[in-house]
């Protein structure tokens, strides 16, 4: 996953982004927490706004993340509904 963050990240820069770093959290992440945090710089805030929704989108759809998701009757492992985008397109 980690090396998938990069190339995310090496990509959005080809894009148009000056900078770029993306990071996830592993392990517990309470409900009001962000799990994830990407970082850029652009030399326009309308390019940079473009390359942040880029990035997340495809972290969504290429980066093999899992969450379980704990409730009082049990809990579920859950993948992200976008990575199956390619099956559906």
């Amino acid at each position: 996953a980690e090396a998938k963050l990069r190339q995310i990240a090496e990509e959005c820069v080809k894009r148009g982004a000056l900078k770029c770093a993306i990071s996830h959290k592993l392990g517990v992440v309470p409900v009001s927490e962000a799990s994830v945090i990407i970082a850029l710089s652009s030399a326009h805030r309308k390019e940079g706004i473009e390359a942040l929704h880029w990035a997340i989108d495809e972290l969504k759809a290429r980066v093999p993340i899992w969450k379980k998701e704990c409730y009082e009757d049990g809990s579920v492992w859950k993948e992200n509904a976008e990575q199956r985008r390619d099956e559906r397109e």
